[in-house]
């Protein structure tokens, strides 16, 4: 019997097992090894930093990758534009940024990685949690349990299956870096995706991804590398290719922090950028203010994180209300063409 089962060890669930009381015993599950990342542009944004400020956590340089880019190059396929802007981003590696979050854990949380959360059930104010680890299962139980497992939540999906939101499969492949220039753009194509594409120079290699619905997902992704490839982007044979579900909140309601002893934090909650499908900074402070609800008062956590969390729900509420300036290729075009905030290359 656990006080605490925590589902998931990205930087949401990492940063919860770090902050609880030591008084509760907790267990935190994560399916994935050391060496998988999240299919993510592995940039750190100024709000994760100040997030990571605020905790007084120094990166290591290992976790760093090079280079570090100052602006980012929008490519408007649907307008045929391009102009730069300005971004204070850090350029990092995604598994090792996670490893460490995991490595600042006290020992007095149970860490069970390689293992999978295949079913949770109630009864009688108790949750049973089924645990799959190299073929073999097991069943725990918890007081309390917490999804900080990201668009693929089995907590959200078994307690909260009602309030969907749009899935988007993220794919991404990595090549050999043979252009020889830093190179981080965000890219536009309505017959690709309405969500957003990306490449990013990292440790060597090019990274080209992006955001796409289920549908034909595939496809799309080869798309856009054959508009890159015609844009004059030189790449051949992928040295790796990584994809997950991502959510794509682009409504207020979709947001879900739970009650009843099952809370979701991070993406699983709903907290992620519906521009940018930034999610480091939303993972990390939700998790903060649960850990510290619980701290306070476990019977009481419901009502104050919901009003811990007040601060995000409007952050996200401003970033819904900026998504048609960015996907919507008519309003796109006249804030690019505009030219505010960008920047000149010399």
């Amino acid at each position: 019997m656990y006080d605490i089962a925590i589902i998931g060890l990205g930087p949401a669930g990492a940063t919860l097992a770090r902050l609880l009381d030591s008084r509760y015993k907790v267990i935190a599950i994560d399916r994935k090894n050391k060496n998988t990342g999240k299919c993510c542009g592995g940039l750190l944004s100024p709000d994760a930093q100040k997030i990571l400020a605020g905790f007084d956590i120094c990166l290591p340089n290992d976790i760093l990758s090079d280079p570090q880019i100052f602006s980012v190059k929008t490519i408007d396929m649907d307008n045929n534009m391009e102009k730069y802007y300005q971004r204070f981003y850090i350029n990092m590696n995604r598994a090792r940024f996670d490893n460490f979050l995991i490595s600042l854990i006290p020992s007095n949380v149970e860490i069970c990685t390689y293992s999978l959360c295949t079913k949770i059930e109630k009864k009688e104010n108790v949750f049973h949690l089924e645990i799959g680890k190299n073929g073999i299962k097991k069943t725990i139980q918890s007081k309390i349990v917490i999804g900080a497992d990201g668009a693929s939540s089995i907590v959200r999906k078994t307690f909260y299956g009602n309030k969907k939101i749009k899935k988007y499969i993220a794919i991404q492949e990595w090549y050999e870096d043979k252009n020889n220039s830093p190179f981080y753009s965000c890219i536009f194509n309505k017959k690709i995706t309405d969500s957003y594409c990306w490449t990013i120079s990292k440790d060597n290699y090019l990274v080209i991804g992006g955001a796409f619905p289920v549908k034909n997902c595939n496809a799309r992704f080869e798309l856009l590398k054959e508009k890159l490839k015609m844009g004059g982007i030189d790449f051949m044979q992928p040295v790796k290719r990584e994809g997950c579900f991502v959510f794509f909140n682009k409504g207020f309601m979709n947001l879900c922090t739970g009650k009843n002893g099952a809370y979701l934090t991070g993406e699983a909650a709903g907290m992620i950028s519906p521009s940018s499908l930034e999610g480091l900074s939303y993972s990390m402070e939700s998790a903060k203010i649960l850990a510290k609800a619980i701290n306070k008062d476990l019977e009481k956590t419901e009502s104050k994180y919901f009003a811990g969390t007040f601060m995000i729900r409007i952050k996200l509420t401003l970033k819904i209300l900026k998504m048609p300036f960015m996907y919507n290729s008519v309003l796109r075009k006249l804030v690019m063409k505009s030219g505010i905030k960008t920047i000149k290359k010399n």
